[in-house]
């Protein structure tokens, strides 16, 4: 029995004297005489808890800007735009002149179901962030996909979408869509976007083909933009395999650009309808909206503007060193991939079949017998050639007295060797 009823039997029942009663209880008499002036009003209902709300609240959010935050969230919500509390807050200050804390903002989308608790998330605290200090001291890229439509409104064909983003400022500096995105094509979309925002001083990517083939083996050489990015002077980061937070910011653009995509009433049928879109977004991203990872939500261009660019560094020392075996062909030559290029290299008939191994430094080339360690060719190799010819005149060779050609050869392991002394 709680103790609200028993103070009241004691008066109403015993009769006893309130000021008996409450020093046996141990109460205030004031209370036992607000007691008794809710049980004549309500009766048993005297004994219900009751709220401790005050009967009126003169701070509490009005109604219109309640209604104002949940219209914002609808809109942003069918542009495909960012919806959060953070956006909506930044909305509220900037284009109806209306300063609420972003917890407040919070509070009505939660109390009105906007916001649905996904307890299977990661917490973001668990993540290790990182952030470049300077615009263009790293450009993260990647690439993704999107499906066109036909004009009937079903699904066309796949098209890719490649963007280059400023780490530091998350703005994104390019973005163009086609039909497959190739090796040249990310060297073009680089050296495009070098020369309206300069030359960074480091890139980001995964290990696409299409970026880097250094789990290709060896087999082809560096791809145009390893090679350019070299002769610059830009160092190359690629993410581990099976890492893609590393590229995170990259990853989360291509996120948002995807959600306002799909938004859109009219979904594009062609390349050049959808790149209309992809530069539209463009500025709505980089100059309209607020970014929620950058201080005071600013908008990535004011983010960029903010502070010097870097520059690239100095690589002149770095020299590309590889590796690679291969057997003459029949007509005397051996290939090898240079800047996505394949060449062909004259050794001579004399030597088809044999197995060589290849040591190459840049352009630098030691051609040797994989057997014996002879050193059948030294060149520097002529990136505009297809070709590189021996250098002697045309016509048979004379046969050489110290090889005969149906010497029988026993092949023995050869371990690593240098690439260059």
């Amino acid at each position: 029995m709680s103790k609200a009823r028993l103070v009241i039997t004691a008066v109403v029942v015993e009769h006893r004297p309130v000021a008996e009663v409450a020093l046996a209880y141990g109460v205030a008499r004031s209370w036992i005489y607000e007691l008794l002036a809710r049980y004549r009003d309500d009766g048993e209902a005297a004994f219900e808890p009751r709220s401790r709300r005050p009967h009126t609240t003169p701070n509490a959010t009005s109604p219109e800007t309640v209604e104002l935050v949940l219209r914002l969230r609808k809109e942003l919500t069918e542009a495909g735009h960012d919806a959060g509390a953070d956006t909506v807050r930044w909305h509220l200050e900037h284009h109806h002149q209306l300063a609420i804390s972003r917890a407040t903002v919070h509070r009505i989308l939660v109390r009105n179901s906007q916001v649905i608790p996904d307890p299977s998330k990661r917490p973001k605290s668990s993540y290790l962030r990182f952030e470049a200090e300077q615009p263009n001291e790293t450009w993260q890229s990647d690439f993704t996909h999107y499906r066109l439509s036909r004009p009937d409104g079903t699904p066309g064909i796949d098209v890719e979408i490649i963007t280059w983003l400023d780490d530091h400022s998350r703005m994104a500096l390019h973005i163009s869509a086609h039909v497959r995105i190739t090796a040249p094509i990310v060297l073009t979309t680089f050296t495009e976007t070098a020369a309206q925002h300069g030359y960074p001083a480091s890139t980001l990517t995964d290990n696409g083909m299409v970026y880097t083939v250094r789990f290709a083996g060896g087999r082809g050489g560096k791809t145009k933009l390893e090679v350019e990015l070299r002769r610059l002077g830009i160092t190359q980061k690629n993410s581990r395999p099976n890492h893609p937070t590393t590229c995170g910011k990259v990853e989360r653009f291509q996120q948002t650009l995807k959600k306002w995509l799909r938004a859109q009433p009219d979904q594009p049928t062609t390349i050049a309808e959808i790149q209309t879109l992809l530069d539209r977004f463009a500025i709505e991203y980089n100059t309209q909206r607020p970014h929620r990872s950058l201080p005071h939500r600013s908008t990535p261009t004011a983010a960029y503007a903010a502070r010097p660019k870097a520059t690239p560094g100095d690589r002149s020392t770095d020299t590309h060193d590889r590796v690679r075996d291969d057997r003459v062909s029949k007509t005397g030559s051996v290939t090898l991939r240079h800047n996505g290029r394949l060449h062909h290299i004259g050794i001579g008939r004399t030597y088809a079949g044999t197995y060589v191994r290849l040591l190459v430094q840049d352009l630098n080339i030691r051609i040797v017998d994989t057997a014996t360690g002879e050193l059948l060719r030294e060149l520097v190799l002529d990136p505009n050639r297809d070709y590189q010819p021996i250098g002697r005149p045309p016509g048979p060779t004379r046969p050489d007295p110290t090889r005969p050609e149906k010497q029988q050869r026993t092949y023995v392991s050869v371990g690593p060797l240098s690439a260059m002394s």
